[in-house]
């Protein structure tokens, strides 16, 4: 079963204190993470969340962090690794759902609470709180597709070929395109969400002079825009994530037709939390907790007016500007920011 929540009020939730869990014993815990992508935005705010929430909490005495690039063997390794290390709780953000099931299965015999955040896994024993990334890309590409007016070419940015985020917007991308018969995909690409591979990619297909109505991307989005500014191209509409520079062109770019959809990094945090309610004994009703997104776009009044209230140009650009997760995240703006865990 799983439950689903609104990020309707997702930057209110920075204002949130940091006092929740200070009641209980600082330092108890020892918290295991493993990523495997680093260098991008996405990824970098969702550790500092982990970082955050973990020293907000006080129950968390040291994290210990695999954080690179790596494939799903590696992160297997990774997590045998944490295991050794005998954490008390694993949070991960699965390269391949079935390349690091073994771990997860291993984890949990060992007595290991463990929490994916981000993507879904496999292993039934784990707990997964995510963004709904099918929903993500239905959200998104669906707005797109009536931009353009039903027909049209489409150059589809996807994500990382394996992973089950871009599995599930992959899903949802489809869905939408089935409701617009007319509507066609120019060329797919897997940016493997790295902001230089993707802006190659879109100035080799602006190379070819193949015409295109509309981009979606899979949270890669400025430096798209700053391609179509740069190469003088039609500035077509474009659909990506509430990624702090991608909000700001939306914001100030003079043609740009877009839309943010909604994809906090901060599920990071709320992931650290959900690991500690586990161990603290208060396990979720649901295996699976979902976070619903939200669109802003700057073709209405009304998401205008959202965009406006969103952007925030002192996060780095490719930092989603939803920073904190209502009920899921305690730490404060400069916490996330300073990227500081206990200990640090």
């Amino acid at each position: 079963m799983k439950k689903h929540l609104t990020v309707a009020s997702l930057l209110a939730g920075a204002a949130l204190l940091a006092s929740v869990g200070a009641s209980v014993a600082a330092g108890k815990y020892t918290i295991g993470i493993s990523n495997t992508v680093q260098g991008n935005g996405w990824r970098e705010e969702m550790v500092c969340a982990m970082k955050a929430q973990a020293l907000a909490s006080g129950e968390v005495a040291k994290l210990n962090i695999a954080h690179r690039n790596t494939d799903a063997a590696g992160q297997l390794e990774d997590i045998r690794n944490l295991i050794s290390a005998k954490v008390d709780a694993i949070v991960v953000n699965p390269a391949d759902p079935a390349g690091i099931k073994a771990g997860l299965e291993e984890a949990t015999k060992a007595g290991i609470v463990v929490v994916a955040v981000d993507q879904a896994v496999t292993e039934p024993s784990a707990y997964i709180i995510s963004n709904n990334q099918e929903q993500y890309a239905y959200l998104g590409a669906k707005w797109l597709f009536q931009q353009m007016g039903g027909k049209g070419e489409v150059f589809y940015m996807r994500g990382a070929a394996g992973a089950s985020a871009d599995s599930d917007r992959d899903k949802g991308f489809k869905k939408a395109l089935a409701e617009f018969p007319d509507v066609k995909v120019a060329q797919e690409v897997f940016t493997g969400w790295q902001q230089d591979q993707a802006k190659q990619q879109i100035l080799s297909f602006l190379a070819t002079g193949t015409p295109i109505n509309g981009i979606w991307t899979s949270g890669i989005d400025n430096v798209i825009v700053d391609a179509l500014v740069e190469q003088q191209a039609p500035m077509v509409p474009v659909v990506g994530a509430d990624n702090a520079g991608f909000v700001g062109q939306l914001n100030t770019v003079k043609g740009l037709v877009g839309a943010a959809v909604t994809n906090p990094g901060s599920i990071g945090g709320a992931g650290v939390t959900l690991a500690l309610q586990i161990l603290d004994g208060k396990k979720p009703a649901q295996q699976t907790v979902l976070v619903d997104p939200q669109l802003w776009d700057n073709a209405t009044d009304e998401g205008k007016a959202k965009l406006k209230a969103a952007a925030d140009p002192s996060l780095s650009p490719e930092w989603p500007v939803s920073i904190s997760i209502p009920d899921w995240t305690t730490y404060t703006k400069d916490q996330i920011v300073a990227c500081k865990g206990p200990g640090e």
